[in-house]
C-alpha cells in the first residue's frame, strides 16, 4: 500500500513510524516536557535522526477528561510549530493531530503533509470536505464521544462488528470528498476498557477487511501500565511487546514517543516474517 505525501509516494508494505510531539501541557505522558523552541527542535531532530518517517503534531489534549480548549488556542499552540519544524527541516512529514478543519487547513497551508483525526470527521462537519479538497492524506480514528466523555461510553454488543462498521461509513463519506489516501487507527484506550483494549488488538487482523493502511498507537498507554501495575514512564518494554502484536495483525504504522526502540522492532519482525 502507498500513500501520497507532498508528491511523493510513500510505500506502506514495510511499516513505518510516527514520533509523537506533543505542544500540550496536559498530555498523559510528555505534557509539559518541552518548554521552548529549543528543546521541541531537539526533540524533532532526535526522533527524524533515530528513523520516524512522520512528526505528529498535536495542540489539543485527548487523554481521557482532558480541558477543552478554543480553536484560538489550539491555533496559537501549533501553528508557529508547524513553521518553526519546517524552517529547520524542511522535507520532514508533519502530521496535524487536530478533529477542527480550521486548523488542519492552516496546518497544510503552512506545510504539514497530513491530518490525523480522532474523531474521523464527527466533531467538525468541514472536516472531511476540507481534507478531500487539500488533497492530503487523512488518518481516522474510531472513538465515542469526545475526549471529556468516552470514558463513559465503552459499551458494545460486538465491539469489532461496531468498529469496522464505523470505518465503513467514514471511509465511504471520505471517498465521496475525493480523499484517496486514507488510513485507520482504531483508537486504543478511546472509548475502549482495558480488556477491550487487548480484545481489539487480538482481532487487529479484522479491520483489514476495509483495505486500507492501519495505524497503532499503542504507545505508554495506560492499557499497558496499568496491567502491569506502573506509570507511563515505565511503560516502554510493554509499549514494545504490543508494538510487535500489532506489526504481526497488520499495523502499517506504529504511532509511539520512543521512535529507536519502534524501528529495533519494526526490523526484528520483519526478519521473522520475511
Amino acid at each position: 500500500m502507498t500513500i501520497n505525501c507532498k508528491g511523493s509516494l510513500l510505500d506502506l508494505s514495510t511499516p513505518k513510524v510516527m514520533g509523537i510531539l506533543n505542544l500540550t501541557p496536559d498530555s498523559f505522558y510528555d505534557g509539559g516536557k518541552y518548554k521552548n523552541e529549543n528543546d521541541l527542535l531537539q526533540q524533532a531532530e532526535k526522533m527524524l535522526i533515530d528513523g520516524a518517517t512522520f512528526i505528529d503534531l498535536g495542540a489539543y489534549s485527548s487523554r481521557p477528561g482532558a480541558i477543552h480548549i478554543s480553536a484560538e488556542e489550539e491555533k496559537k499552540r501549533i501553528l508557529p510549530i508547524v513553521s518553526l519544524l519546517l524552517d529547520k527541516f524542511p522535507k520532514t512529514l508533519v502530521s496535524i493531530d487536530t478533529f477542527r478543519s480550521e486548523i488542519a487547513q492552516l496546518c497544510i497551508q503552512a506545510g504539514a503533509a497530513l491530518i490525523n483525526d480522532i474523531s474521523a470527521g464527527k466533531m467538525d462537519a468541514n472536516m472531511i470536505p476540507i481534507v478531500g479538497q487539500l488533497g492530503v492524506p487523512y488518518i481516522m480514528m474510531h472513538m465515542k464521544g469526545t475526549p471529556q466523555t468516552m470514558k463513559s461510553m465503552d459499551h458494545y454488543d460486538n465491539m469489532l462488528l461496531e468498529i469496522n462498521s464505523y470505518f465503513a461509513e467514514r471511509i465511504a463519506e471520505a471517498r465521496k470528498h475525493n480523499i484517496h489516501d486514507i488510513i485507520i487507527d482504531p483508537g486504543f484506550g478511546f472509548a475502549k476498557n482495558i480488556p477491550q483494549n487487548f480484545e481489539l488488538l487480538k482481532k487487529l487482523k479484522l479491520l483489514s477487511i476495509q483495505d486500507v493502511p492501519l495505524l497503532a498507537g499503542l504507545s505508554r498507554k495506560s492499557m499497558i501500565y496499568k496491567t502491569l501495575d506502573t506509570s507511563p514512564k515505565e511503560a516502554l518494554n510493554g509499549t514494545t511487546s504490543l508494538n510487535t502484536v500489532a506489526l504481526l495483525n497488520g499495523a502499517s504504522i506504529l504511532r509511539v514517543h520512543d521512535i529507536k526502540e519502534a524501528i529495533e522492532c519494526i526490523n526484528l519482525v520483519n526478519m521473522m516474517i520475511s
